[in-house]
């Protein structure tokens, strides 16, 4: 599932083609999991900007309150502006018509979900409402992040993907800045010292993911149709068995509330 570099690499590419543009129609698959996503015609794209793994595009219409398209893009979803070599497929869910293109919404697997909502109101949403603060703005601090921890008993890595103590953090991320940090993803009790230093692990692999454009495996492309080039740097996720780059320990696969979890044994601590 696309996490935090790689939303931020499609909201980079969207947002010169999306914002100031008026949507003059939408069409949606039935089958899809929208909800009143035609409220969206005729509004001007005012803005967009993104909240943890969601895309939040601000639309303003005439004598109408303010109100915002939500996309998040599942597991399988991309954008794709129906130009150049890009040819529409069974797999489009949605077309925005602008007044000036076409941009389509393909997803293989339908967990993509697209919202219109009134401006700020999340209620519907209950993981973009309880979201934590973003991981490289000012909101995000050390000690707000270890207080944050310490308000719940899960395993730290649980915490992470629960995206309560910090926005946008997902399964790869949080194996890499576990393993940078040295944190087992199991460990229940994580002081000041140590949130500290997975405070600082965080920003540093979000920052060099997004500078890659973000990591694909097989699904996820940004909007010009490219794949994300942060594949061949991973340290922790997906690497079970070779040596871990400390230690030289091989590292190990389990799993933590459900999602597969690569460590290492020796020198990530619980």
């Amino acid at each position: 599932m696309p996490e935090l570099p790689e939303v931020e690499s499609v909201a980079r590419q969207l947002r010169p083609r999306l914002v100031n543009r008026r949507i003059t129609s939408v069409w949606t698959d039935p089958q899809s999991r929208f909800v009143d996503v035609q409220a969206a015609t005729g509004a001007r794209v005012a803005g967009l900007r993104r909240r943890g793994k969601y895309l939040l595009a601000g639309l303003t219409a005439a004598e109408a309150p303010r109100r915002e398209l939500v996309m998040h893009l599942g597991m399988t979803g991309a954008f794709r502006f129906r130009d150049g070599d890009w040819t529409p497929d069974a797999y489009v869910r949605a077309t925005l018509t602008l007044d000036d293109g076409v941009l389509d919404f393909r997803d293989v697997r339908r967990f993509g979900r697209l919202t219109v909502v009134p401006a700020g109101d999340y209620s519907t949403i209950a993981t973009l409402a309880q979201m934590g603060p973003e991981p490289l703005g000012p909101d995000f601090r050390p000690t707000d992040f270890h207080a944050a921890l310490r308000r719940s008993r899960m395993p730290v890595k649980a915490q992470l993907l629960s995206q309560r103590p910090v926005a946008g953090v997902g399964n790869i991320y949080a194996d890499e800045a576990l393993w940078l940090s040295g944190i087992h993803p199991r460990a229940r009790r994580v002081g000041p010292q140590r949130a500290a230093r997975l405070w600082g692990a965080i920003r540093q692999v979000l920052q060099a993911a997004i500078e890659r454009e973000g990591t694909t495996f097989r699904d996820y492309q940004m909007v010009n149709g490219q794949s994300g080039r942060n594949a061949t740097f991973l340290i922790a996720y997906g690497q079970q068995g070779r040596p871990c780059p400390r230690c030289s320990t091989a590292l190990r696969k389990t799993d933590v509330g459900g999602r597969g979890t690569t460590y290492c044994p020796r020198c990530q601590r619980a």
